[in-house]
């Protein structure tokens, strides 16, 4: 999504690897964004049971107002609703 990098949106990842992988994984797909661990050792919590995440990868979208607009595990489909957010946002006013 490199043609999206200067939108206003940001991009996060959670990974349920191993840290040693997840950090091949980050090399071997030449990944930019910021990725956490599911749930780091020593932790009693995992960001899955907070975010209620059931499966692998899953992908949410959050508009400005942080308002879930996708959840699920389509790389394609959250591509489209980030594009679809981005054009049907308000304009900023004329000589901004």
């Amino acid at each position: 999504m490199e043609e999206l990098k200067d939108e206003p949106f940001a991009l996060i990842g959670v990974n349920s690897d191993p840290l040693d992988r997840a950090r091949e994984a980050v090399e071997e797909n030449g990944l930019n964004w910021r990725s956490f661990q599911n749930q780091p050792e020593g932790t009693e919590k995992a960001i899955s049971d907070d975010w209620k995440v059931r499966g692998w990868p899953t992908l949410i979208v959050l508009d400005a107002d942080m308002v879930i607009r996708y959840r699920g595990h389509s790389g394609d489909e959250a591509t489209r609703v980030v594009r679809e957010l981005l054009t049907t946002r308000e304009a900023p006013p004329s000589g901004q």
